[in-house]
């Protein structure tokens, strides 16, 4: 289990349309294992629970085996919305300081790098609501860290139209983090199927 003093969840969002793939992007197999699964699996030893967030979780239930610990499935109740009403419900259900929210198309995550990043929670100001991955083309909202208590910024936000998360992290108080090398190869996902073979013939050192 993760050595840290606040309570931390993940949210694996599986609820995506995967349009310009042109197939589920969470039921690809890389390196023998479903995305999906590969992502709950890096997350599990860093984090108290990991939630599944998605309309179809017949779906995927056979997909994730029991290496999984401490899985939890999360009914999606407004599919199709984007992925920051994703955190606005996982925020609203799950009991936890913090949310480690993920997108399900991150082959190359890493718990060794997470649990670093997860080692900075404790040190962050009460007043700061994010810890973020920052690139120089903006925010990586999708792994990355939000404290509970950004629940009513976030209604506020999303109830005024806002579905931006590069907006939404610019109006909160958010710690960045830059990362590099194996920190910002974490981060790659795949969103059309040239991305996802060419990423599979080249030599990318998963350690997960």
């Amino acid at each position: 289990m993760a050595n840290h003093s606040l309570s931390l969840a993940a949210l694996v969002l599986a609820g995506g349309q995967s349009s310009r793939m042109g197939q589920d992007k969470a039921l690809l197999c890389w390196d023998g294992t479903s995305m999906l699964q590969r992502v709950c699996r890096a997350a599990s030893p860093c984090c108290d629970r990991v939630y599944i967030l998605t309309p179809w979780q017949e779906r995927y239930q056979a997909s994730i085996d029991n290496t999984v610990l401490n899985l939890h499935w999360l009914a999606e109740t407004n599919p199709g919305q984007g992925s920051i009403v994703g955190l606005l419900q996982g925020m609203t259900e799950i009991e936890a300081d913090w949310i480690l929210l993920l997108a399900c198309d991150l082959p190359l995550l890493d718990p060794v790098i997470l649990q670093v990043w997860i080692n900075q929670l404790d040190r962050l100001t009460n007043q700061t609501l994010a810890l973020v991955p920052r690139q120089s083309h903006g925010w990586e909202p999708l792994c990355a860290f939000y404290r509970k208590t950004a629940l009513p910024e976030l209604q506020n936000f999303i109830q005024q139209g806002g579905r931006s998360f590069q907006i939404w992290l610019s109006q909160i108080l958010v710690q960045p983090i830059h990362p590099i090398d194996r920190q910002s190869q974490m981060l790659w996902n795949c969103n059309t199927p040239q991305d996802f073979w060419a990423a599979q013939a080249s030599d990318k050192n998963i350690t997960t």
